[in-house]
């Protein structure tokens, strides 16, 4: 556990908005990948980037619905792209590098959650292929326009890696499948992630963290049946948030991570969890299940991750 994984004093809290934390920032003439910047909080992501000047590359599985969803927007542009298919990410990102621009902020937003068994790939576990996979392959592919723009990265994991750390000899679940834990281990990845990425990109003046958002009703609840929410308390028979207080809108949901794309008060910080717009402490064992856990930030497991997904994706940046 790094010994900067304490609160900061932002100012901020859960129920920040993303427009709260952009007030005073101008973004103009900087440009944010985000992925998934069509729906939930990536919609919102996007709204409040572009509201603050930047320009905002979404790169989406469902372009039409994309467009439908941004149209209105000013200073968006659609293209496309499915981290679960390694293929497409190699074509979006060449098309991105042809176009000679750098880039400013990464947001990984996109993800799935608790779906079915799924394969994608050579049968890889969707969850862990989409959410982490996809990620780190996008940002390997655009490291040279990463790096050039000395990028802040945001990796969107959650709060959700408290269910489960690293299956490092299963990490396919090839022998069982439990979906919930299957999505705990695909957002412990995106932290770890964000903790390597932050040690062998910070000398080109790259910086990473990680988040977790909050917990927010979102198109991403697809996967979960109307029973399920409502026996984990979510929902009532009529489909109505049975705690309101417990739940954060969009445009809060959203505040996190461009807070962690933008804020000055990170300046010289990386490989951080952070929630509710400030930096996460560690989670006490026992206690509720807030913080980060010591394994979403023990960076011998984050190399570790790295290697795992150089070797799957045929992609590093860094090597050689």
């Amino acid at each position: 556990m790094t010994s900067a994984q304490h609160k900061i004093g932002s100012g901020f809290g859960a129920e920040s908005t993303a427009d709260d934390v952009l007030q005073g920032v101008d973004l103009t003439g900087r440009l944010a990948v985000v992925t998934g910047g069509y729906s939930g909080l990536g919609l919102e992501t996007t709204r409040a980037l572009t509201k603050a000047g930047a320009h905002v590359v979404v790169p989406a599985r469902r372009p039409d619905t994309a467009r439908e969803a941004l149209a209105g927007i000013d200073g968006v542009e659609l293209d496309e792209l499915d981290l679960g298919d390694l293929e497409s990410v190699r074509g979006f990102a060449e098309r991105f590098l042809a176009s000679g621009r750098t880039v400013d902020l990464v947001i990984d937003n996109a993800g799935i959650m608790a779906c079915p068994e799924t394969r994608v790939g050579p049968g890889w576990e969707a969850q862990f292929a989409t959410n982490h996979l996809g990620h780190f392959a996008l940002v390997n592919r655009l490291w040279p326009a990463i790096a050039a723009g000395g990028a802040r990265v945001v990796s969107v994991s959650s709060r959700a890696h408290h269910f489960s750390g690293m299956r490092w000899d299963d990490v396919h679940w090839r022998h069982g499948y439990d979906k919930w834990e299957a999505y705990g281990q695909a957002k412990t990845a995106n932290a770890l992630f964000a903790v390597e990425l932050d040690r062998l990109g910070r000398d080109a003046g790259v910086r990473a963290f990680s988040l977790h958002p909050g917990g927010i009703i979102t198109p991403l609840q697809r996967h979960i049946p109307k029973e399920e929410m409502i026996e984990r308390g979510w929902i009532d028979a009529e489909g109505k948030l049975l705690n309101p207080k417990g739940f954060k809108t969009p445009e809060q949901g959203a505040a996190t991570q461009v807070w962690a794309a933008t804020s000055p008060l990170l300046d010289g910080l990386g490989g951080l969890y952070l929630e509710d717009c400030d930096v996460a402490e560690p989670a006490v064992e026992g206690g509720e299940p807030n913080g980060v856990k010591d394994w979403a930030t023990d960076p011998a497991q984050a190399t570790r991750l790295w290697t795992l997904s150089a070797e799957l994706t045929g992609v590093d940046a860094f090597s050689g």
